[in-house]
């Protein structure tokens, strides 16, 4: 069997993917873009791809395809429909990232909450040297005990969360979906989930029915000391209300590792965003930590070991 990589640069060097010797061959490109997919995956019998779009149109006209390994969670980029019809095999990884994607969610909320951003900048610029006291108080610093932190998302991203939230002192609270009927146990109503939050933090995956559940309307009904966390999908938050929510204070900050396009073009709304004080933004990379990169090559390759026998 042979097999080919399309966006192998997505990861880096230093994380090794151990095929199996029994391959007959395996192909690596750094990025493949669409006018280019066809031509390399045909005559290939496995196609790993992390964010490499596989279309039915695409998928139809190479035929001699039997397993798609996406190295990554989400299968989005994959026509799981054509897959399902035409008995092509497709297996995502999951798991891997249980303590970067959390770890990252909480490096950026105490970033915001304790403006250790500001504070650094301003030490680099001497202001510390300038101060008359020990220290100075320019910016404000807030806890994270007490507070009430709302997840969207009861999976294993968001119960990690929920449980590094608890050791901090903080109250968990898990939202139900956005105009459900009914509340399911161990969840709140999403219109008191809103209202309630100090912290709003994102783990669920995106959908036709969730995309852009956190509009304008969601923004208004929200705490004005309210920070936002989302390290999950870019489409779940309407970019241009939170930009309004950010410049206008509506809410106290945000903290995103995701858009709604990526790679992130220059012109984004969310690049500008990122000038702005109580707004960080980090080009989703939760997930990459040395280890959980690892974790996730070595499953996905296993997977591969286990199909070809």
């Amino acid at each position: 069997m042979k097999a080919v990589f399309l966006d192998r640069g997505s990861f880096p060097e230093s994380i090794k993917f151990n095929y199996p010797t029994s391959l007959e061959s395996i192909s690596e490109y750094p990025s493949t873009e669409k006018n280019q997919v066809l031509e390399r995956i045909k005559g290939f019998d496995i196609v790993l791809s992390n964010k490499v779009q596989l279309t039915a149109e695409v998928l139809a006209q190479a035929t001699s395809v039997k397993l798609i390994l996406v190295t990554a969670t989400g299968t989005n980029n994959v026509d799981l429909e054509y897959c399902q019809q035409n008995n092509i095999l497709v297996k995502n990884v999951t798991g891997y990232s249980i303590n970067s994607v959390p770890e990252h969610t909480f490096s950026l909320l105490l970033a915001l909450k304790r403006n250790l951003i500001a504070y650094s900048q301003a030490t680099r610029n001497g202001d510390w040297a300038k101060s008359e006291h020990f220290c100075f108080h320019d910016f404000p610093i807030t806890d994270l005990a007490g507070s009430n932190l709302v997840i969207f998302g009861k999976g294993a991203l968001g119960n990690q969360v929920a449980k590094i939230a608890e050791a901090f002192g903080m109250k968990t609270f898990f939202s139900e979906r956005k105009h459900a009927r009914e509340v399911r146990d161990g969840y709140i109503a999403f219109d008191t989930a809103i209202e309630i939050a100090d912290v709003i933090s994102f783990h669920c995956p995106l959908t036709e029915d969730n995309r852009h559940m956190i509009d304008e309307a969601a923004f208004s009904n929200m705490k004005a000391n309210c920070v936002l966390i989302n390290t999950g999908r870019g489409g779940l938050v309407d970019e241009t209300a939170l930009a309004n929510a950010i410049r206008t204070k509506e809410i106290a900050g945000a903290g995103f590792d995701v858009a709604s396009i990526e790679p992130m073009p220059s012109s984004h709304l969310l690049q500008a965003l990122s000038k702005e004080a109580n707004f960080i933004l980090t080009p989703h990379v939760a997930w990459a930590s040395q280890d959980s990169m690892q974790t996730l090559a070595n499953t996905s390759m296993q997977q591969l070991f286990d199909f070809i026998g």
